[in-house]
Parts: structure tokens; sequence; C-alpha cells
């Protein structure tokens, strides 16, 4: 399967399953696409007029990427708490964006300015964890934020946590994304 055909893939599934219907099956996929039963972690970021309506996914490969792939199609689609959950007529107007994830690295650093200095702005997603706290940005998110001070602060307030949390030191993992949109 080429990466290009996995946001139609979602399309489908979205259309059937907000209109009433079961969506596709994990299994028919992983069968006409072998590649597709190996693990993967993947994103599903939904946007209606340029603006977010859903981003849900999955940081590590713990199940058959055409499993993570449906689930967090839905998930994306109807679960996001920030969200209405979408219905099908706002389906046309949605653009699909699929991203594929690298397993997650850990990132050691002496101390903030060297976490901003080394971090590769559009290269590296972020995972932050600290006090039982964990937020993540995908790579794409740069593209919003591409100052890695600002970068991190808006991290730290999506884990509920103070802007200038990196001065805690906080547990950071890295991965890449290959993105696939419409």
């Amino acid at each position: 399967m080429q990466g290009k055909q996995l946001p139609n893939l979602v399309r489908t599934h979205l259309q059937q399953v907000l209109t009433g219907q079961k969506g596709l099956s994990a299994a028919s996929l992983m069968t006409d696409w072998p590649d597709l039963a190996q693990p993967g972690a993947c994103f599903i970021t939904l946007t209606r007029k340029g603006q977010l309506q859903g981003c849900i996914g999955s940081l590590e490969a713990r199940r058959p990427l055409a499993e993570d792939l449906l689930d967090n199609a839905v998930a994306s689609a109807t679960r996001d708490p920030r969200f209405q959950p979408m219905q099908a007529a706002m389906l046309p107007e949605v653009r699909i964006e699929v991203s594929l994830l690298t397993p997650p690295q850990p990132f050691p650093y002496r101390d903030a300015a060297d976490l901003m200095a080394r971090l590769q702005p559009g290269v590296h997603g972020v995972t932050l964890t600290l006090g039982g706290r964990r937020a993540t940005f995908l790579p794409q998110v740069w593209e919003q934020l591409p100052d890695p001070a600002q970068f991190l602060r808006h991290l730290c307030q999506k884990a509920g946590l103070s802007g200038d949390c990196c001065q805690q030191h906080p547990e950071i993992s890295v991965y890449m994304a290959e993105k696939f949109k419409e």
C-alpha cells in the first residue's frame, strides 16, 4: 500500500461510520495490504476550513497499523474532547492528514537551554512527561510554533503544567512522522 492512499481509507471509513454503518474492516485491510498488519503508530489530524477539528493518535506501535488507523480516525472525528463530535455532513469540508510515527527515543539534555538548542524544528515530534502529566506535539506543530522556547512553553501548557516547566527538567522523548495529506 502507498502511504498516499491512507487519507482516502480514513475518509471512506469515516463516511461509513458517521452514517451509522460498520466501517472498513481492519482484517480485510490487512489481507489486502499485508504491510498494514505490521505494528504501527499513527495520528489522524482533521481540519475544517483550515482550523483543527480533531487530532488523536498513538505514540507507540502496540497493534497492527490497520487497527490503529481506523480506531484513531473515529476517535479523532468523534472523541477529541476539544471539539464537538463530527457529523457526516461536515466530512466534505474536512481535510485528512495521516502521520505515521517512528518509535519514540529518549532525548537526554543538560538543561532547558540545551534542550532548546538541540531540538530540530519541523523534524522532531516531542513528548514531555513531568509529575504524572504528559503531552505531545507532532512535528508539524513547528509550523505554527517555530521558536523552540515558544514550542516548549505551549507543550508544557498542553500537559497542564506551567509554561516554564522545562526548568524542572521533564522527561523528553522525540520521534519523527511521515505525513500523508489529502
